[in-house]
């Protein structure tokens, strides 16, 4: 008998379809529950065949049990490695390496930092930002949202550099982007399963988000040859960054698909929200997905990070191009160090004795020229205008304790 466990939050009706879907068709072979987790030893053994993980990236501890959970051999869906690694910035990048369209899109530094990091911590900073700039290249309107996360939170639309000030400078520690708006003329969100299976949804976000009004199911809302420029575009997007679940944004603009959103792990897919036809589509493809996985051949585990990060490539094509180096080619790169010549006890305790003074000289040192940190934050906007004004560009510490980030907003207009 097979397990597969689900990690799960306040969502109800796609995980306990999923499960009742996985049993149904196990017939006693496959079995399917929720997780229920405990403090977890390091002794912890393989207790699931594949793990379903729709949570993790909201909560820690599941994201430390599923490495771990990975280690002992388990199949996890999606990858806690790469998932943990991954931004949206990233993926704007690698997506226009992939030929697929994108937005012009600027990362943004924080507004403010976690306590103890002062104007020394920033000295790599270009002080203050070249708004101008960079609106000039995004253009406006422009949406301002996290480099990382998703559902809708922290999101704005700004219209105008004062706003983007005033935007900016509610942001706290969260660290932004600026992503040139694509007045669309059509939008689409698409699930991908397994890398391969693409569903394309008709969706509008100017809808409330979670409503059941973003959904339109309308199988001819894309052209034949638009439509297939979209799906190649997201299996193209899923197979680079290695998810199996996950879905894709593209807002199209003059037959333009721009992809605006793909780092979507653990997508939306209850029936009140998606729609019946939808939610039926995505409980089914999984359920394919994970009889699949685990009717494949399970490799011996290779113990280097990056086998976890990145097991998929087992998996892949003859033809398809592998991003890393050979065994060959590996242990040609490996440098083999001289054998070290066995040092006597008295130069030892010397070296160490020199080495414990030189470090209490510079602690003291360090301790006597540290700069405090100001007690005070200018807006975006003041910062903009002082420079301006004198002509400076020196840097200022940002380095005091950041104010929560404010509570979702709702969808910007598009």
């Amino acid at each position: 008998m097979k397990k597969v466990g689900l990690l799960v939050g306040r969502e109800q009706s796609f995980p306990a379809a999923l499960i009742e879907s996985i049993n149904e068709r196990g017939q006693g072979d496959v079995v399917a529950e929720f997780i229920k987790l405990d403090g977890v030893r390091l002794d912890y053994g393989p207790e699931y065949d594949l793990i379903i993980d729709r949570i993790s990236h909201e909560i820690p501890f599941y994201r430390a049990f599923l490495k771990k959970a990975a280690l002992e051999g388990a199949i996890i869906i999606n990858n806690p490695f790469w998932w943990s690694a991954d931004d949206k910035f990233f993926n704007y990048s690698l997506a226009a390496k992939l030929g697929v369209a994108v937005p012009k899109t600027v990362l943004l530094p924080q507004k403010d930092y976690i306590e103890g990091v002062t104007s020394e911590s920033l000295r790599n900073l270009e002080y203050p930002l070249d708004w101008q700039a960079i609106v000039d290249y995004t253009g406006l309107p422009a949406i301002l949202k996290p480099f990382d996360g998703g559902g809708w939170k922290n999101v704005s639309r700004v219209n105008t550099l004062e706003e983007l000030w005033y935007e900016y400078d509610q942001t706290g520690t969260l660290c932004m982007t600026l992503q040139e708006f694509i007045n669309f003329d059509q939008f689409v969100r698409c699930y991908c399963i397994g890398q391969e299976e693409v569903m394309i949804m008709a969706y509008d976000p100017r809808k409330p988000y979670l409503s059941g009004e973003q959904y339109i199911h309308d199988p001819n809302y894309l052209a034949p040859e638009l439509a297939h420029r979209v799906a190649k575009d997201v299996q193209t997007l899923c197979r680079a960054l290695g998810y199996d679940i996950n879905t894709v944004e593209f807002a199209i603009k003059d037959g333009i698909p721009y992809a605006i959103d793909f780092m979507n792990p653990a997508p939306d897919a209850d029936v009140y929200s998606v729609g019946e036809f939808y939610h039926k589509w995505v409980t089914n493809t999984v359920t394919d997905l994970v009889f699949k996985r685990l009717s494949e051949k399970m490799e011996r585990p290779n113990y280097r990070w990056d086998s976890f990060l990145n097991p998929e490539s087992k998996r892949q094509p003859e033809h398809a191009t592998h991003a890393v180096a050979s065994a060959t080619e590996q242990a040609a790169r490996t440098i083999i160090p001289e054998p070290v010549r066995e040092i006597s006890e008295d130069i030892a305790t010397g070296a160490r004795e020199i080495m414990n003074d030189t470090a209490s000289a510079v602690s003291e040192a360090v301790s006597s020229v540290i700069e405090p940190k100001p007690k005070n934050r200018r807006s975006a906007k003041s910062e903009a205008s002082a420079a301006e004004g004198d002509g400076t560009t020196a840097r200022k510490s940002t380095a005091r304790k950041a104010p929560t980030a404010r509570a979702k907003k709702a969808a910007p207009e598009m």
